[in-house]
């Protein structure tokens, strides 16, 4: 069986990505800050879907969470925080970006390194990292700063570790959920699981799939 992390599962995307594969039969790791709440989200679904207690941006949380683990095919890095619509670069506050950027790229990269030895066990391990239109630099606009250059760095992280991994079987992907109807997000959104179906087909790619790219609704993006 397939085991799945999945960060930042207990609502949102995450949830329903971990809806998604439970529903295919894989195992998931729910990931959620509190666990209490992760437990709560797991008791909602289907399927073989376990939560642990998972903070990516505390170092000792990370490593605790892969210490417990035996197997590991899949790793979603979807956590993310402050899509900070009320900022512009010229003016922004510098912590915000920093909080940003520990949470959506540093969680990101320090999880993924975490469990490395783990996907490369696997044999066909996959890593999909959870971006958005946001980081474009094509067409890259003002605002939300700090949101748009962590997701930015997380395109640059996924083509250096799809590079760096190829020889491994594991394949590394960015995939852009659209604009979703999620707390985050907003209400006007497409639904969840039209967002969430991305990211679980980058999950799920057959050996001979793609790497090193950036996808949505499985259809590549520029960067």
């Amino acid at each position: 069986m397939t085991v799945a992390l999945v960060t930042g599962g207990n609502r949102g995307i995450g949830l329903e990505v971990c809806r998604q594969l439970a529903a295919a039969g894989h195992r998931v790791l729910l990931g959620a800050r509190d666990l209490e709440r992760g437990e709560r989200a797991a008791a909602g679904l289907d399927g073989d879907v376990t939560p642990v207690a998972l903070d990516v941006a505390e170092p000792d949380s990370v490593v605790r969470v892969a210490g417990t683990l035996d197997e590991l095919d899949v790793l979603v890095n979807n956590a993310a925080i402050h899509y900070d619509t009320w900022q512009q670069a010229n003016s922004a506050d510098l912590d915000v970006v920093r909080e940003a950027l520990e949470t959506n790229l540093l969680g990101a990269w320090r999880t993924a390194q975490a469990v490395l030895g783990l996907l490369r066990r696997s044999g066909h391990g996959r890593i999909v990292n959870v971006s958005s239109g946001a980081g474009q630099l094509t067409g890259m606009s003002g605002g939300t700063p700090a949101y748009r250059v962590s997701k930015v760095s997380l395109n640059a992280l996924t083509r250096m570790l799809a590079a760096e991994l190829r020889r491994d079987g594991i394949l590394v992907n960015s995939v852009c959920p659209g604009w979703v109807a999620t707390d985050m997000g907003g209400p006007g959104g497409r639904p969840v699981a039209e967002g969430a179906a991305g990211i679980v087909w980058a999950a799920t790619l057959p050996d001979d799939g793609p790497t090193g790219g950036f996808f949505r609704d499985e259809r590549p993006l520029d960067w």
